[in-house]
């Protein structure tokens, strides 16, 4: 019979390998034996605290060996993690503790003081000796996800103590662990949730995704003819446990018998570190997040040496891929050695939904980010607005069935019904991104249905203009954002990571020149803005809040030169319209003689300087008299004319 949760099917891969090794970490390395057992005992220390079937536990560490241990140790007490990175603001990890009612927490004491307050308990995972034993209580103040389905607290932690008193973790004639649940308390089945991760909510508020050990293990067990995932293995902890591309790392070593490799903070930072990493450590299996891949592509390329790779497989998830920056890896180490794995995936779909081997070939249309078809146990339709079915070739909004659906929101069940709706008797879940299918069954992923924009009246979807500037050689990565400058008054801006570690002299001109000669009007940047690197949230996506803090340079359309002498007469009222110009197009310097449209200028953002000119300066303009062109010179002339 094939264990049903994930802890039991991590124990049968101890029996298997006891002696491999599980873990390697700055702080420790450890066997299977070594960490089961360690997790054991942590788990009976949880236990004492009321951690079982039904509570959530949260789980704040470093990137150590304590992380992995913790997560198992709660796992084993049949309760859910509650990932709380430590690197987070202090508001937020308050906010996710309050959402989850969280009142027992495993941290080290490096990160202890993140979760101190009086309404919880910290059990240490490196010091054993330093916790309070809890009241009834607070014990029963832990909050449950299935109450239905909850052990009384105070029964529990009687129980606990009595399976203390006999040594938790007893030895049967073997000399192997006792499994079974402590007196009094069931054991998690395959229908319990294993984790709750919290994901970015429309309204600002973060909503926690209850996720169940059947949909985990499903996950491997239908991917596993894909990968052919073995002890044979070495698997990187790249990404914070707070992403659910954690999830994937951590079970696709453990559950196999592979080696976990937890990178550290400051190296996960750094592209030639981890290149360093993963050469010392010989990695199989890398999972990236295509803008965290980018830098090492960087890193690679600018190694006049080719060390030996022990990668068989590149795993893409988390955000679109855009081909073409993969092409400086493929003309050093083709596509077959690695493996490069573009996988499509949403947390409520627990992790990855489809898979799609990228080639050499898909360079030729970076267009397109192919995320190619389903796990063999999902089904994907492509609906419209409407909720219709759409035709191959005509995108439409991804809907998700099958076994790998997660249970829904923690504590939100209206969002729950929206999210999940049930259609003939099937539950699906509504992802919000697009895609289209081609007549061969390919999917290409098109981004986020909300990330479409409208300038000038028209809908723009930014990859389509990401996709066209980065198709020049002098750029590692273009992005592209809408931002509204006041009044409806919306832009696109693309900010710029070169290729090389300077920009190439017009740069952004030749940019400029190519969204001009491929792009209709509308879907032209208003604005490029280079980029000193690239900001990556903990998840290692990009972060594009943060775009602007990571500036070098800035630059529009045209040259900006500053404009020659005007005639005397109309010079004062040349310098207060080019104050208003500059003001609103934001720009450092605005050419007297040049289209106002080559810095940025939208319809409506003409028709704010024909407001403000007739504000400040007492000018009624009318912008149907200045022609196709509007330029400094013209609209001083109007102005003046139309003052005199």
């Amino acid at each position: 019979m094939r264990p049903d949760t994930l802890h039991r099917a991590f124990e049968a891969t101890v029996r298997r390998h006891p002696a491999l090794t599980a873990v390697t970490a700055p702080d420790a390395s450890l066997t299977y034996a070594e960490l089961d057992a360690h997790a054991e005992q942590l788990a009976a220390r949880l236990r004492a605290h009321g951690a079982g079937p039904g509570s959530l536990v949260g789980l704040c560490t470093g990137r150590d060996s304590h992380l992995v241990t913790s997560l198992l140790a709660i796992l084993k007490t049949g309760a859910a993690y509650v990932p709380l990175d430590p690197a987070y603001p202090a508001s937020r990890i308050e906010l996710l503790l309050e959402d989850t009612g969280v009142t027992v927490v495993v941290a080290t004491r490096q990160t202890a003081a993140v979760v101190e307050g009086a309404t919880r308990h910290t059990v240490l995972a490196d010091d054993p000796g330093n916790e309070a034993v809890p009241t009834d209580e607070t014990v029963r103040a832990n909050k449950t996800v299935r109450a239905d389905e909850a052990v009384p607290a105070d029964k529990a932690v009687r129980a606990d103590k009595a399976v203390r008193a006999d040594k938790a973790v007893r030895a049967d004639t073997t000399g192997e662990p006792a499994r079974t649940p402590p007196p009094g308390r069931r054991e998690a089945g395959p229908d319990d949730v294993a984790y709750v991760i919290h994901t970015s909510g429309s309204t600002g508020t973060p909503k926690g995704v209850l996720v169940e050990h059947r949909q985990v293990l499903r996950l491997f067990e239908t991917s596993q003819d894909l990968f052919r995932f073995g002890p044979q293995d070495v698997w990187t902890l790249f990404h914070s446990i707070s992403f659910d591309f954690s999830v994937w790392e951590l079970w696709g070593a453990l559950l196999y018998g592979g080696r976990l490799v937890v990178v550290p903070h400051d190296t996960a930072r750094s592209p030639e570190r981890m290149l360093d990493l993963l050469h010392a450590e010989q990695v199989t299996v890398l999972n990236q997040t295509p803008s965290a891949f980018r830098g090492l592509v960087t890193a690679d390329a600018a190694r006049a040496d080719r060390p030996r790779t022990a990668l068989r497989t590149v795993v893409f998830g988390g955000e679109r891929l855009d081909t073409a920056m993969l092409r400086p890896w493929m003309e050093r180490h083709g596509d077959s050695a690695p493996e490069l794995i573009n996988m499509y995936g949403i947390t409520e779909t627990t992790v990855h939904v489809t898979h799609r081997r990228i080639r050499t070939t898909d360079l030729a249309t970076p267009e397109v980010s192919p995320i190619g078809a389903p796990l063999a146990d999902l089904r994907i339709r492509l609906l419209d607005e409407s909720g219709a079915p759409v035709p191959d070739g005509t995108p439409g909004e991804i809907h998700v069935t099958g076994a790998g659906l997660a249970r829904g929101y923690l504590n939100r069940p209206e969002l729950t019904a929206e999210r999940f709706p049930s259609t003939d008797g099937e539950r699906w879940y509504r992802s919000g991104d697009r895609a289209v299918r081609t007549p061969d069954g390919d999917l290409h992923h098109l981004g986020r249905a909300d990330d479409q924009v409208k300038v000038r009246g028209y809908r723009i979807e930014p990859g389509e203009v990401e996709a066209c500037l980065a198709a020049d050689p002098g750029v590692a990565t273009a992005v592209v954002t809408a931002r509204d400058h006041g009044e409806g008054d919306v832009r696109l801006t693309a900010y710029i990571l070169p290729a090389a570690d300077r920009p190439e002299p017009g740069l952004t001109q030749r940019l400029d020149g190519l969204a001009r000669a491929t792009l209709p009007a509308h879907l032209r940047p208003s604005a490029y803005r280079t980029l000193a690197e690239l900001p990556l949230t903990p998840h290692g996506k990009t972060d594009r809040r943060r775009l602007d803090d990571f500036v070098s340079e800035t630059s529009v359309h045209a040259s900006p030169v500053h404009a020659g002498a005007a005639p005397a007469a109309e010079s004062g009222l040349l310098a207060a319209v080019d104050a208003i110009v500059r003001e609103i197009l934001e720009c450092p310097a605005i050419d007297a003689d040049t289209d106002l449209r080559a810095y940025g200028a939208t319809s409506l953002s003409l028709v704010r300087i024909a407001l403000r000119i007739r504000q400040d300066l007492g000018v009624d303009l009318a912008l149907t008299e200045l022609g196709e062109q509007v330029t400094l010179h013209q609209l001083t002339r109007c102005a003046g004319l139309v003052r005199s």
